[in-house]
């Protein structure tokens, strides 16, 4: 599923992924209101805009809200779009700018081959 999230709706899927339970609508409020101070209805307006995408699933009774894509699905999509808007597309030239200038670890070298490995 290609879905483009934005950052406000980020916020409510971390919630739920979070949660790893449906959560209703007043207690995604309520948990954003304490984290980043929204009130009801903006966290009600984002997560109707997430239900509109297909990102949850609303159900009765009391608002109940499921996620219909994991964290890694999100994460994805969100790679997929830097690499296309920022890098041409290029998958290499993002990896290239991650890792311009960083030490990287041993354990966290034989990691990056194994991917590499496993692409192969």
């Amino acid at each position: 599923m290609e879905l483009k999230l934005f950052d406000s709706e980020r916020k409510v899927m971390q919630v739920l992924w979070e949660a790893d339970a449906p959560l209703t609508a007043k207690e995604i409020a309520a948990r954003l209101g304490g984290t980043v101070g929204w009130n009801k209805n903006t966290t009600y307006t984002v997560i109707k805009k997430c239900v509109e995408k297909g990102a949850i699933e609303r159900r009765e009774p009391n608002f109940q809200c499921y996620p219909l894509i994991c964290r890694e699905e999100a994460q994805t999509a969100a790679a997929e779009e830097l690499v296309e808007k920022v890098f041409d597309g290029s998958a290499s030239l993002l990896f290239a700018s991650l890792l311009n200038g960083k030490k990287l670890s041993r354990e966290e070298i034989q990691r990056l081959r194994k991917l590499v490995d496993e692409l192969e």
